[in-house]
């Protein structure tokens, strides 16, 4: 119960902050919020530093592409190889180039009509996921999460044979 009602507020805590900032998709705070929502600081940490990174790549390389060439099945394509190849060459372990195909496949493939030039989509998903992973990592420090009793059972002990 105390987890539900821990991860029901963080949500609901990071989709506020979002619309507080007045972002057009603020609901990518609180999934953000429930995807980095870890037992521990130091796992929060951990997955929140990767979809960091990755968001950061994934929203420069779609707003530079977007901006300058356009969008169009072949350069999604691209896009997403040549994150593969920078989070390689950057050392960061596959969740970040998830995260990063996550943030370009929005960028390019999500139609803007209205909702401003292609940095602005980048901007508002890099600060949307930000709030997020911010928000988690507030909860994590301030209302870790107990881990679960032990169940109290043991394996039967194996009994020692005589020696005679």
């Amino acid at each position: 119960m105390v987890h539900s009602l821990r991860t029901a507020i963080a949500a609901v805590t990071s989709l506020l902050a979002a619309r507080l900032f007045h972002l057009p998709q603020s609901y990518w705070a609180p999934i953000t919020t429930l995807v980095i929502t870890q037992s521990s600081l130091g796992a929060a940490l951990t997955v929140s530093g990767q979809r960091f990174v990755g968001t950061l790549l994934g929203a420069l390389l779609g707003g530079i592409v977007a901006t300058y060439f356009g969008s169009s099945v072949v350069l999604f394509g691209i896009c997403v190889f040549l994150l593969g190849l920078i989070c390689a060459c950057i050392r960061v372990d596959r969740a970040a180039y998830r995260f990063s195909g996550i943030t370009v496949a929005l960028v390019l493939l999500i139609p803007r009509a209205g909702t401003g030039t292609a940095w602005q989509v980048a901007f508002h998903r890099f600060a949307e996921v930000s709030i997020g992973i911010v928000v988690a990592l507030i909860f994590a420090w301030v209302w870790p999460e107990m881990e679960p009793p032990a169940s109290g059972k043991q394996a039967p002990a194996i009994p020692e044979k005589s020696s005679g």
